[in-house]
């Protein structure tokens, strides 16, 4: 049976004692069921089991009990009523659009969206018949103008990848309802700690558990959340049928992943806003963003919606794509991966890695400069990494 974890327990609680589902054995950590069937009593027990007269396993495709874990603890973290495991996020993603969807009905997205993101709603969903829009995340009006009559969702993110621009979920959300659409939203960049937008008017939430929640590069993962009726409704089917299952091995490291995520989501957004403030006052670096600081373009907005800043940092370098490319291989600490959310300090340059498949006009809309680089702060000693990005900044 599932632990029972009370609502009134607090965030770090939850993600130690939340959904973990014990065997005979009485075991403390949680179990890992690597298994791919379970066996039944008897012949009329399958059969229920397979209509949904009756409750319990059937195939690890559709479910698992350490998935089941991973899912229910999320859910607990989120406020949310239902949780569905992928197997990456870009899967979560994926699966939360198209399971909405069918030929004939129409998608608006903000512009600011990761490069595999951006594929999924510009080139793979017009191959079913479903049309998009994209629009400035940041301009109201511009959601507005893009609905038509077979709008069927929104999708965003925010903060944003890579420039960290934070869009107003709540007032999005409510162009969403009034158009009859559902708003999905990627909350990667900002954890479930800092932001929950289902408790600002989205539909339901994705996250690409690979980052925060592993947190190690261990794994990857991912996870949709919603009300029981919209994972019933467009997810639960979806992933029995096509079969972007987590493997319970990762659904085990992301469940001992997530009993630590609070420790170091803070320790590495303190070290992220220590490391911003040395940055915005390096002569080297022509422009900074950071959601903790009170210049971000969206400071007004951050303060309503989000409980922390981020553990990501975007700044420009002087001199272009050859700049960066220096300042980047001059770091030693800091070591270049296009993963973020990590115990270690990782740095990438989206014009050439993530978001690369754009056009240059694309990225030229999007503010991704070929002098941008984004980092992600790991849990290093924060005078070690203001050390490590100011020694590499003489280069430039």
């Amino acid at each position: 049976m599932l632990a029972p974890v009370p609502k009134k327990y607090r965030p770090e609680t939850r993600l130690v004692h939340g959904g973990t589902l014990r065997s005979q054995f009485a075991e403390t950590s949680e179990a890992l069921y690597l298994t791919q069937g379970y066996v039944y009593e008897n012949s009329l027990q399958a059969e229920r089991r397979f209509k949904n007269e009756e409750p319990g396993y059937q195939y690890s495709r559709f479910s698992n009990p350490t998935v089941t874990m991973f899912e229910q603890r999320m859910a607990l973290l989120e406020g949310a009523e239902a949780a569905r495991a992928t197997a990456t996020g870009m899967a979560a993603v994926n699966t939360a659009l198209m399971g909405q969807v069918r030929a004939g009905d129409h998608v608006v997205a903000s512009k600011q969206l990761f490069g595999s993101c951006r594929y999924i709603v510009e080139e793979h969903l017009p191959r079913y018949g479903v049309s998009s829009t994209l629009v400035d995340g940041t301009d109201l009006d511009q959601w507005k103008k893009a609905v038509t009559k077979n709008t069927k969702t929104f999708f965003l993110e925010s903060p944003t990848n890579p420039n960290l621009e934070v869009l107003d979920i709540e007032a999005i959300a409510r162009i969403a309802h009034d158009a009859g659409a559902t708003l999905v939203v990627d909350n990667v960049f900002s954890t479930p700690l800092f932001q929950q937008p289902l408790e600002l008017g989205a539909d339901c939430v994705v996250y690409s558990a690979t980052k925060h929640i592993d947190g190690q590069g261990r794994c990857l993962g991912g996870v949709i959340l919603s009300t029981e009726k919209f994972i019933m409704d467009h997810v639960q089917t979806l992933i029995r049928q096509t079969g972007p299952s987590l493997s319970p091995f990762n659904a085990w490291v992301l469940l001992k992943g997530l009993e630590t995520l609070p420790v170091r989501v803070q320790r590495q957004t303190a070290n992220a806003a220590a490391v911003a403030d040395a940055l915005a006052r390096h002569p080297k670096v022509t422009r900074l963003i950071y959601p903790g600081r009170a210049d971000h373009p969206q400071a007004e907005i951050i303060k309503r919606q989000m409980k922390g800043g981020s553990n990501l940092i975007a700044f420009e370098v002087a001199g272009g794509k050859a700049g960066a490319f220096r300042f980047q291989d001059a770091l030693t600490l800091v070591r270049i991966s296009n993963n973020l959310g990590d115990a270690k300090s990782l740095i990438t340059h989206p014009a050439t890695t993530t978001h690369q498949r754009l056009t240059g006009e694309a990225r030229a809309e999007l503010g991704i400069t070929d002098g941008m680089v984004r980092l992600s702060c790991g849990l290093e000693h924060a005078d070690d990494l203001i050390e490590d990005v100011t020694d590499a900044l003489k280069v430039v």
